[in-house]
Formats: C-alpha cells, structure tokens, sequence
C-alpha cells in the first residue's frame, strides 16, 4: 500500500504550497519548505482517496515547530480548512497518553500511587480470581490479563451499571506475561484517578496535567461554544456530530474516561510531545521531573512493545506500521480509532503530529486499514525529510 502512495506524492510534491512555522537552531541543518513537500502530499492522498475529508500535521523538536500544515475540510469539500492552531480533534486513545497515563504520572511523582502495588488497593472492588496479582504497573502497559474490549454501551444503559460490569469482567489470562491492548485497562485507570484524588478525572487531568504544560485548548466535552472550530467525527440523521466523543462506551461514561475523551489541537499537541523530548520541561517550565518520564519509559516484564502508556514501533513488523520502518530504536507513540497519531524520536530530536477525522463518513472501504497506509508512508518520508539522527541531549 506504501508504494502506490508514495508513487503518487513524488510527481505531485512540487505543486504544493507549503507554510514552515518555526526551524529549531539544533538541528544540523534548516529544513526548508520543500523538505517537507513530500509529507504534505502523503497527507493530501489520504483526502484524495477518501479517507478521511481534513487532517493536520505537525512536526518539531524540542526546541520548536518545524512545520505545520492544516489539509482539506472539516466535512467533504464543506466547512472551515482545519488549523493547526485551532482545530479542535476527537483524540480516540490519544487521551490513554495525554490525559490518564499523565494523571498517574503525576500521582506517582506525589507518591499516592505506587506502580507495583496491586489495583484492588485502591479500587476494593476489583476482585476475583488472579485479580490480587493485578498492579498499576500491568495496567498501563497491557499485561493485565484483561480481554481488550467489551461494548459497555450495548450492554449497559448508565454509568453506574457499566462500572459494575467492568468490576465483574474476569482475566482471560494470567497476568503480567504477556500484552493484549485493552481499553479497560485505562478504564479502570481512569476509576483510580478518581478514587485517589476524590475528583472527576477531567478536573484532576486539567489541573494536575493540561495547565501545568501549558495545553491551554485541550479539553473533555467541548462547550457548544466550540463547535465551529471542532472537527467533526460521525454524523446522526445527516448532520455531522461534532464536540462528542466518538466512542460509545466513553459516552456511556459521560463522554469523560480513561481511555478516551480528549479533544486537543496539533499546536497543543506539539507543546505536550515537546514536553517528552525534554525530559519533562517546556519552555523553560518543569512539568515533570525526568525521572518520572524515564520510569515511564523503561521497558520491563512481559511487555513486548508495551511501555507505561506508550508503545514502541515493532521492528519486525512488515506490514505497514503506523510508525513507518526508520524510527529509532527508542521511539515511542500512541494511535487514536479516529485518525489520530503521534510519536516521538528522542534520538532524532523529532516528532510527528497527525490529526485527521478518519471516523467522519470515509468514502473508501476498511479506511482504518487504508489510514494506516498513508501513516507508514508518513512517517518514513518525515524521518527522510530529517535527515540523519542526533544524539539526544539532557532536558532543559
């Protein structure tokens, strides 16, 4: 699927118009417009075909943007051009890095939760059989021994009834061996934060993680307020849905939980991927020490590509990997259900930013399939457009 697009882009990337918000100074050389020609036009086939009607991309190091483009329309050739500024986006799973694991994060530095102590001591009602050997720890990477999804929304008709199911739900396998990526994981994360800090997770994710980095325009529940410049994800009797989560079984729990909820902007974004490359500083800031980040990051147990949150691009991998196949070895990132990326190259001083509306009515067949395609051929031509990698220096 790489090679199609990628045969497409090269004759048409001298036709694009490309705007360079920032270059860093640390970077051995100044990346011009034209370095990222070929990115753009890997970012306009994804419209083109049908796979999602706007997007945006950015791209960066610690020290800045280097590029920064919004693509195609709101809806299909209707609505406002996305900006990278301002366009709010659904993030899907996204919020798993961005809003729980960074809660935790934080709550692990203030010394209320400790990775390996088991879940039922802060969640009693986490019971059952081979539950007692459950820790935080297998929850954020996955080793839990949980199935990876159940349609609380069908099954349930309230937020109280579908805790109680996810309580219930027993392990399918014997935990902390191996990963299975579970969205009831960063559920029952997301019921932790709650538990420890006695608030709603978005007020603890806003206070203790969204406003200390400086994420001024990520948020849960977009007010109405902020519909014209929110993307929207689906539609209901014709109209486009947009300020709502698109996954159902968040909306049954509010439209705010651990595994998704968050709308954010690529430059809000940028800033938090920025945060990562410092070692847990931004602009001078410290948001969390570095330490915390390296914990984070430290691969361990029976995790396979799993960190705490993150994941890694799997090397062996042949198929066309959201990560494409030249990161580094130490490169770390997340994907969202409706067309959301990011990651993160600490040894290439890098980051990529792409957020489109894949959910939004796509036009093409198996359009995640098809979306993970153009995210390949992405991510290989950034790292190209880069050049070579840099050693990484200590946080600022």
């Amino acid at each position: 699927m790489t090679r199609p697009i990628l045969s497409r882009v090269v004759f048409s990337a001298l036709r694009v118009s490309v705007v360079v918000v920032a270059t860093c100074a640390t970077h051995d050389k100044l990346l011009s417009a034209q370095s990222f020609a070929t990115a753009d036009s890997i970012v306009e086939s994804g419209i083109r075909r049908g796979i999602y009607p706007g997007a945006v991309l950015v791209i960066g190091a610690r020290d800045g943007v280097l590029h920064a483009r919004g693509f195609g329309h709101f809806e299909w050739n209707a609505g406002p051009r996305p900006s990278p500024d301002s366009t709010l986006w659904d993030l899907a799973s996204l919020t798993k890095v961005v809003g729980t694991t960074g809660a935790i994060m934080r709550l692990v530095e203030t010394r209320r939760i400790e990775l390996d102590a088991p879940v039922s001591r802060y969640l009693p009602r986490f019971t059952g059989p081979g539950k007692d050997r459950v820790t935080v720890r297998m929850l954020l990477n996955h080793t839990s021994g949980l199935r990876s999804y159940l349609p609380f929304f069908q099954l349930t008709r309230t937020r109280d009834s579908a805790i109680v199911l996810l309580y219930r739900e027993p392990l399918r396998r014997k935990p902390g061996v191996s990963p299975e990526y579970s969205d009831l994981n960063f559920l029952l994360l997301g019921l932790m934060v709650e538990q420890v800090t006695g608030e709603p997770l978005d007020r603890y994710v806003t206070r203790a993680v969204l406003e200390p980095a400086g994420l001024a325009h990520t948020t849960y529940r977009p007010a109405d307020s902020l519909r014209q410049r929110t993307a929207p994800t689906g539609r209901y009797r014709g109209k486009p849905v947009c300020c709502e989560v698109n996954d159902q079984n968040a909306v049954r729990m509010g439209g705010v939980a651990g595994h998704a909820g968050l709308f954010s902007t690529g430059s809000d974004l940028a800033r938090f991927a920025r945060m990562w490359l410092t070692g847990g500083a931004i602009d001078g800031k410290r948001v969390f020490e570095a330490t915390t980040l390296q914990t984070f990051l430290a691969p361990g147990g029976g995790a396979g590509d799993r960190l705490l949150g993150w994941e890694r691009p799997d090397p062996d991998n042949r198929d066309d990997s959201a990560y494409g196949h030249l990161l580094s070895p130490g490169a770390y990132g997340h994907t969202g259900w409706t067309g959301t990326l990011m990651w993160i190259d600490p040894a290439r001083d890098l980051f990529l930013v792409l957020l489109t509306n894949r959910a939004y009515d796509p036009k093409v067949g198996r359009s995640i399939r098809a979306l993970r395609g153009v995210r390949s051929a992405l991510a290989d031509e950034v790292v190209r457009a880069a050049g070579k990698p840099r050693a990484s220096r200590g946080a600022r």
